[in-house]
């Protein structure tokens, strides 16, 4: 689903998008040029990815690669921050998922994207050992 157009988003239960974290982004997250940091919405992607790898491992899970992410535009301070996750493949103890982040103006009505990537999570045991993901539901 492109949601690259100025509307407010939604989630796309046909797809298996999900709702992952809202947030606000706030002035200690700032860089040197007022904007919000690359950093912390790069955090903020990997925390949302990380929710969806645990539900999806049941269990322990870490981030094993990130692609390349291209910064649209800014996020300013202020801004709610949306998170959406799906996860595009399953493997036997990996698995990848797809994250958008979405900013909306706090006294504005309409979203539009900032940035996206796929994150890599493999399942991890009690040692930290790759292990199977569970069958699927």
């Amino acid at each position: 689903m492109d949601r690259m157009d100025e509307t407010r988003p939604v989630i796309d239960p046909d797809d298996g998008t999900v709702l992952a974290i809202r947030t606000i982004a706030m002035p200690g997250d700032t860089n040197p040029a007022g904007d919000i940091f690359g950093g912390w919405l790069m955090s903020q992607m990997d925390l949302a990815a990380g929710n969806m790898a645990g539900r999806v491992a049941k269990g322990r899970a870490a981030t094993v690669s990130v692609d390349a992410m291209t910064f649209h535009r800014p996020v300013k301070v202020g801004d709610e921050v949306t998170l959406f996750a799906r996860l595009m493949h399953r493997g036997r103890t990996s698995m990848r998922i797809h994250v958008e982040a979405w900013a909306r103006d706090r006294h504005g009505d309409s979203a539009h994207q900032v940035t996206a990537a796929d994150f890599t999570f493999v399942a991890l045991d009690a040692s930290g050992a790759k292990r199977p993901l569970p069958p699927a539901d």
